[in-house]
């Protein structure tokens, strides 16, 4: 079995599961793919919000109170992410593949890393919009991956549908 982890930005769409299935449709043997799904933390992002403009100590106490809305907010969006990773992986299994799909809460490359050495992962896929500053300063997932992987990373950018329906029309 040759494991491949997809690290995706959001859900995989149909052309962009093609592509990625078209770019192993002659491998020797069988290709699995892991859909990995980044999920933000809600209460960390609103604190590093919070301390990056210098109020921490204004606002800080209040975050207590407003746990239930952080709560809340973090479970639609593990919710989302769940929704992204299953719709990914069903495209993949559309087209005839194995795949299987998750999402993380941790950073995306140190998920990724750990779920290349839990599968034993041969490649790395990683589908983002582009990033021209962070791609730029090699700040990016793609970089950032190569530099942690003992793997090939292939970086492709999202298939964009609103601009392909637009052309389309």
């Amino acid at each position: 079995m040759y494991d491949v982890v997809l690290l995706v930005e959001q859900e995989l769409s149909e052309p962009d599961a093609k592509r990625v299935v078209e770019l192993h449709q002659d491998m020797p043997e069988p290709v699995k793919y892991h859909v990995l799904v980044p999920c933000h933390n809600a209460e960390a992002g609103v604190e590093a919000s919070i301390s990056a403009l210098g109020t921490a100590d204004l606002y800080g106490p209040g975050l207590a109170g407003q746990r239930q809305d952080l709560a809340e907010a973090q479970k639609a969006m593990d919710t989302e992410a769940k929704g992204c990773s299953g719709r990914s992986v069903q495209r993949l299994r559309d087209l005839g593949q194995s795949a299987e799909g998750g999402i993380s809460h941790d950073r995306p490359i140190d998920a990724l890393v750990a779920t290349v050495e839990a599968v034993h992962g041969q490649e790395v896929i990683i589908l983002t919009r582009p990033h021209v500053v962070a791609e730029f300063f090699h700040l990016d997932w793609t970089n950032s991956a190569r530099r942690h992987l003992g793997v090939p990373v292939l970086h492709l950018l999202e298939h964009d549908s609103q601009r392909a329906s637009s052309v389309r029309e």
